[in-house]
């Protein structure tokens, strides 16, 4: 753990708070300019992107007009002698409606969850808060439109050393017994009682399928020491959740809970779950990105990520790839660290701060309600300005 002081920052522009790392580039450098707002200066600014663009009132050509009405006769045709409108990209054709369609609630959220040690306290948090979070989005969604999916920062289904030798690591009550590999915890026999691999429940009989161990998949069956430890019941066989799903919030916190004995690679895994090749037909994430849909993101996790692979701009731009290279389409969410200035080691700190819809807050606050209910303003004022492909 870094010391720190702990303030709470609330960025919704598209600053970085800190210079990025030696030939990491942002992957925001040829895309068309942001129309939320004014950029944060990496201090708290309530005014900044988390505001749709309601200045330009020109039309989609951002032309002026002429502030003398057009009249037409009764069957649509200018009426001789009037006024006609003017516009600056030399035509005088109607371009249409400037308003953007929006998601028409279309959201696509993915969770990217740490299972670093220490982890239980702030998935327990995040549990708590997912209700309450849901239940805001609804309200402000009439036709809200939802795919749920949570990827775990580990490498790997479980633990490998239990998954190996799981049948010789079941003791009875009153025995001594030990893992016949190396463990730092069993220098000399000791009594696990009723508990396979040390762990309670741990599902010595489950075979993990391929999609379990490919990094960047849906979680279906978390494994581990502090991991729910059975498997979800996730409508339709998918690995993620659709709207529909029975029991939502009970399921969310089946998956959500992905325990603490694993790893805290957030950002390769943010990079893999938004891979084309696992969300293609056929692949373990089918189906779960939609092109007309918005897409939020929300790590979570309790210590800083210095082991993926990949830099701040290649998961972002990961990320923008995914979605068509529109940065308005994507609400970043981070449960990490608020300080005003991303601490050298804090990797995802500045990938989250490139993007012009984002929310950081620190891991310790002792509810994370009160700030989902600030990421589904970020997800209110996104939706409005976001125009689908095609």
């Amino acid at each position: 753990m870094w010391p720190r002081s702990r303030p709470i920052l609330l960025a919704f522009g598209l600053a970085c708070g800190c210079t990025p790392r030696d030939g990491d580039t942002s992957p925001f450098t040829t895309t068309r300019p942001s129309t939320s707002g004014q950029t944060s200066t990496g201090t708290t600014d309530t005014s900044s992107s988390t505001s749709s663009s309601t200045n330009d009132t020109s039309g989609s050509g951002g032309g002026s007009k002429s502030t003398t009405e057009l009249s037409t006769s009764s069957s649509g045709a200018v009426s001789s002698g009037q006024t006609t409108m003017l516009y600056d990209v030399g035509t005088d054709v109607d371009l249409g409606n400037p308003k953007p369609v929006g998601c028409k609630g279309k959201i696509d959220f993915l969770f990217v969850i740490s299972r670093g040690a220490g982890m239980e306290y702030f998935q327990a948090q995040l549990l708590d808060a997912f209700p309450k979070f849901i239940d805001t989005i609804e309200a402000k969604f009439a036709d809200f439109d939802y795919h749920i999916m949570v990827v775990d920062g580990g490498l790997e289904w479980g633990l490998s050393y239990c998954n190996d030798n799981c049948p010789s690591l079941t003791c009875k009550v009153g025995e001594d017994c030990c893992p016949t590999i190396p463990c730092p915890n069993c220098p000399n026999p000791i009594n696990y009682g009723d508990l396979c691999c040390g762990i309670e429940d741990y599902p010595c009989g489950y075979t993990p399928s391929a999609c379990d161990n490919t990094r960047g998949a849906g979680v279906v069956y978390p494994a581990g020491g502090d991991a729910s430890n059975k498997l979800c019941k996730i409508d339709g066989g998918l690995r993620y959740m659709a709207k529909g799903q029975a029991d939502l919030k009970s399921t969310f916190a089946c998956v959500a809970q992905v325990g603490s004995s694993g790893s805290n690679r957030v950002g390769e895994v943010l990079a893999a779950a938004v891979y084309s090749n696992v969300n293609a037909p056929g692949g373990c994430n089918d189906g779960f990105l939609r092109d007309d849909a918005l897409l939020m993101v929300t790590l979570i996790s309790n210590t800083y990520d210095t082991n993926s692979k990949g830099t701040p701009g290649s998961w972002a731009a990961s990320v923008l790839a995914a979605k068509h290279d529109d940065p308005e389409s994507i609400v970043m969410f981070s449960i990490l660290d608020a300080m005003p200035e991303c601490h050298p080691a804090d990797r995802t700190c500045p990938m989250v701060n490139m993007f012009p819809h984002h929310l950081r807050v620190d891991r310790d606050e002792p509810d994370y309600g009160t700030f989902f209910d600030q990421a589904s303003d970020l997800v209110e004022v996104a939706c409005a300005d976001f125009v689908p492909p095609g």
